[in-house]
């Protein structure tokens, strides 16, 4: 297997994303973390969209009545009007059962960017052992790329963080991987870093602005490391659901509740 890392979302390119390629996708303040979550307490599914005008004419699509579908949304980390802002702490207590479309400034963009892969998973710290784990056991000796998505084609600390703790999680279930410079970087800065999970969401430019608007916990509920086994993938409709090997029985809401704020 052969691990590499792309630094932000805007480095995404066809020789780097294809058919021949396992991408995952990490955004952990909060895109990819929110699908985690969301799924974790019973979604029926997330569509991610590139913005708000999308989402909108996305929903207008949807055959399903209007109780059935959620929009969530953010801005620069603010939520837009009319939609859910789409932090856990939020949108936990609405999602089961439900269809969320998704728009958010770095995140979906970045899923929707890579979406030309053979796969496409969303990863963040919540997720990151099961999606490891997940992807060492069905893509033995194929070439996985981490995206950070990063924010307005800048780097983002806390995606490089979540991205070093998968890889992490990677090579414990691997023989030998090839990893690229990026790939090894990550997985020291996390290595060194493991028990300061908090310390780097909450310092990271992303962290310390949802905290000024008052969403510390979230940012502190995110940092948690392993706690949920869902594993989303992005199927060819572009819509994220758990992967096939996932079962409903698994991850019912009655098992999920621990997963709440």
């Amino acid at each position: 297997m052969k691990i590499h890392l792309l630094w932000k979302k805007e480095e995404i390119e066809e020789r780097h994303i294809n058919e021949d390629k396992i991408a995952v996708v990490f955004d952990v303040l909060l895109a990819t973390s929110t699908i985690a979550s969301c799924l974790a307490v019973g979604a029926r599914e997330i569509i991610p969209v590139l913005n708000t005008t999308e989402a909108l004419r996305t929903k207008e699509k949807l055959s399903a009545g209007t109780e059935e579908v959620l929009l969530a949304g953010e801005t620069d980390g603010l939520p837009v009007e009319g939609f859910i802002n789409p932090v856990p702490s939020i949108l936990n207590r609405r999602a089961s059962g439900k269809t969320v479309i998704l728009s958010t400034t770095n995140g979906t963009v970045a899923i929707r960017k890579a979406a030309s892969a053979k796969k496409v998973y969303t990863a963040s710290l919540l997720n990151g052992e099961a999606v490891g784990k997940r992807i060492a056991g069905t893509h033995e000796g194929e070439t996985v790329v981490a995206i950070c998505s990063g924010s307005r084609n800048n780097f983002c600390m806390e995606d490089y963080y979540g991205a070093g703790y998968f890889i992490h999680c990677l090579m414990r279930e691997t023989d030998d991987p090839e990893l690229t410079d990026s790939a090894r970087s990550a997985q020291l800065f996390y290595e060194n870093m493991k028990e300061e999970a908090v310390s780097v969401l909450t310092r990271s430019s992303v962290g310390r602005m949802l905290s000024d608007y008052g969403f510390y916990e979230d940012v502190a509920y995110v940092s948690q490391r392993g706690i949920m086994d869902v594993v989303p993938r992005l199927n060819g409709a572009g819509t994220v659901l758990m992967d096939e090997r996932d079962s409903a029985s698994e991850h019912g809401p009655a098992e999920t509740q621990r997963y709440h704020l």
